[in-house]
């Protein structure tokens, strides 16, 4: 256990950590005292010894003040169940307290599944087994962005019952509490991500979770703002809806991903302050929901650099900065943003949303071990050509795909890049072989250009073609030879 300083307990405002688990927290204090956090199995046990079956889901939360479930709900159970059904094609019908649960041939690609409706109305919802999966968005304007059209999935990828959908607040306002859940109208990154899992699941003839997607924005001009900003506690509200729409089924609720799409929007110019930046927003978001009671949550995020050469290099920096100074906290970066068609705004394409949400799923599947080729080091090789030595760290050896430059340039500099080459002597290094030397330079890689390093990690892609885990971009100063060799560097 490592014993956190007090400067650390500031930024959690008097919260913090006792003991911590591979999965997760297991003694937090706060304010009031102690807070322990039991496995779904003591409280199960609980719930049996107290004669309450729901397990995980016997904590009863406050219902939202819109529900009619005193009369309505009485109401509904002396009509038949077939009325309650609205004309779904539906058989095998039972109702389980207030929920009825049957067989359906439903709209959606998940086929004929069981389904459950609440007897007062609302959105059928998938009825899978197991907990209900949260991911959730956070970011500048442009994590908004969404297709409009309904999920391949509509009844088990949904968002909070709050007629906003799975596109947030956009920092205007505190999103409202509910624990209901509704259709999604557009398809966020975070909704594409889950309908690719639920794809597979098909694919493996595996359960179908219930999701619930939203990504919530604000228009924060620095990292920092952001961590303080409105839309970190739309996030936490959203986290709270999510456990209480949980709940209201019998169910236990987790966050499955927090994907981070916060880079470009960054206008301080300083690499350092918004490593600083995101780590606080990290930090609150772990804070604030491990209050509600769930592990601190993996984040997804993908590097962004932008079409601007001459505007990349702070945010490239600063991105480059937080995926090796990220702390304990639980950071992948998914896939950098070049790999990706852009149309004259710098947005991505339809089928490119698809693919980068293809690209989150791979890395929320694999979880921590997800590491896309990192450049950390850059120096000149002994002897008489001017060569560049980068060296890498991935999870396998590299893979140039390409000829040329390759992505790699001078940055400021009279020299120019003439060809790159894979190390014979070392898998996860580069060979770059520029017109000259001098003191001084810097190497970039992806720089507002496209790259083409990459390990050899392949996925078939829904869209067609194949994707791969590209090396994340990065300016590196060019050192004399011999200050990694040896040692193995950063790996």
């Amino acid at each position: 256990m490592t014993r956190k300083t007090e400067t650390e307990d500031e930024l959690l405002a008097g919260h913090g950590v006792v003991v911590r688990a591979a999965n997760g927290d297991v003694i937090r204090y706060d304010p009031t005292g102690l807070v322990l956090r039991l496995s779904d199995t003591v409280i199960a046990d609980i719930a049996m010894r107290l004669g309450d079956g729901a397990g995980a889901g016997m904590v009863r939360l406050k219902a939202h003040p819109t529900e009619a479930v005193g009369e309505e709900a009485e109401g509904a159970a002396e009509r038949p169940v077939e009325d309650l059904l609205d004309g779904i094609d539906a058989w095998g019908v039972s109702r389980e307290g207030d929920w009825l649960r049957f067989t359906a041939r439903m709209a959606g690609a998940q086929g004929v599944r069981g389904f459950r409706r609440h007897v007062t109305g609302g959105a059928v919802l998938g009825d899978g087994p197991g907990a209900v999966l949260g991911i959730l968005g956070l970011g500048g304007p442009r994590a908004a962005l969404a297709n409009p059209r309904a999920s391949d999935f509509p009844h088990h990828i949904v968002a909070p019952e709050d007629d906003i959908g799975a596109v947030g607040m956009a920092g205007i306002e505190a999103a409202p509490e509910t624990d209901r859940l509704e259709p999604l109208r557009e398809v966020t990154h975070e909704a594409l991500a889950g309908e690719t899992i639920l794809h597979w699941q098909i694919e493996k003839f595996a359960p179908l979770p219930l999701i619930v997607a939203r990504v919530e924005t604000d228009a924060s001009a620095r990292a920092a703002d952001l961590a303080g900003g409105t839309a970190v506690g739309n996030l936490i509200r959203a986290a709270g809806n999510l456990r209480a729409a949980a709940a209201r089924m019998g169910k236990r609720a987790k966050i499955l991903a927090v994907c981070l799409d916060y880079a470009l929007e960054d206008l301080g110019g300083d690499a350092i302050a918004y490593r600083d930046g995101m780590l606080a927003v990290m930090r609150r978001i772990e804070g604030e929901s491990g209050r509600l009671g769930f592990d601190r949550p993996l984040f997804v995020a993908r590097f962004e650099a932008g079409l601007d050469p001459a505007t990349a290099a702070a945010v490239l920096q600063g991105q480059w900065e937080l995926a090796w100074n990220h702390g304990d906290h639980r950071l992948i970066f998914s896939s950098p943003s070049y790999a990706f068609a852009r149309d004259a705004y710098d947005r991505p394409t339809d089928e490119a949303r698809l693919r980068m949400a293809e690209m989150t799923a791979a890395a929320i599947s694999v979880g921590e071990g997800w590491r896309c080729p990192t450049l950390f080091l850059a120096e000149w090789e002994p002897g008489g050509a001017p060569v560049i030595r980068v060296t890498a760290q991935a999870e396998g050896p590299l893979v140039l795909d390409g000829g040329g430059a390759a992505g790699f340039a001078i940055v400021e500099g009279e020299a120019t890049v003439e060809a790159v080459t894979l190390a014979p002597d070392d898998p996860q290094a580069l060979l770059v072989r520029v017109s000259g030397k001098a003191p001084g330079l810097h190497l970039s890689y992806a720089a507002g250009v496209p790259g083409a390093v990459r390990d050899g990690w392949s996925l078939d892609s829904r869209t067609g073609g194949v994707l791969h885990r590209w090396a994340l971009p990065a300016i590196l100063p060019v050192n004399e030879g011999g200050s990694g060799r040896g040692s193995g560097g950063a790996r």
